[in-house]
């Protein structure tokens, strides 16, 4: 084998040897920041604006997305669940409102806002934009708008305790929290 040969093939060698720790160096990294990275701070339940509701925000899939998980009141002057009366599909109007989706489709933003999705207010029956940011351990700034961020409205949620009662719980109970 003639020196030029094997000074080549030592060459590829230790590029090839380079390239291997590189694409090693980034797995590991890459593995790192996804075992690293913790869970969002707006999962978990949430009081409503009022106090008379919490949400559970939940991961679902690589959204975020919050469904009604208790009501300080509810059942109707006549014992009965609460339904989605105000929705504009009348459809929809028999859906209990204990367990409904409220909100959905939210994506992490670069600046940790959650933005891009949707909120729906049974008390109107009418949905919104929506982003979420946490302002802090227990407090959730939800602001709702129409297409302008600028024109919204921004609600301060507060955390609610995990053993918070899960109002589809609470109805077959009669109990109220």
């Amino acid at each position: 084998m003639s020196s030029l040969s094997l000074t080549s093939t030592r060459k590829l060698r230790a590029i090839a040897a380079g390239g291997a720790a590189a694409c090693a160096l980034v797995i590991h990294t890459a593995i790192g920041s996804a075992i690293a990275q913790e869970p969002p701070q707006e999962l978990g339940i949430w009081y409503d604006d009022t106090g008379r509701g919490a949400v559970k925000i939940s991961q679902c899939g690589t959204y975020l997305c919050g469904h009604i998980h208790w009501l300080k009141s509810p059942l109707n002057s006549k014992g009965e669940p609460l339904h989605d009366a105000n929705n504009p599909n009348p459809n929809a109007r028999m859906r209990p409102v204990c367990g409904m989706q409220v909100f959905g489709q939210l994506t992490p933003q670069g600046d940790g806002t959650w933005d891009g999705g949707w909120i729906y207010d049974p008390k109107v029956g009418k949905s919104y934009d929506v982003e979420i940011k946490s302002a802090g351990a227990d407090v959730l700034e939800v602001r709702g708008y129409a297409g302008i961020k600028m024109f919204g409205k921004t609600l301060v949620w507060r955390k609610a305790p995990d053993d918070l009662p899960n109002c589809d719980l609470a109805e077959a109970n009669g109990s109220k929290r």
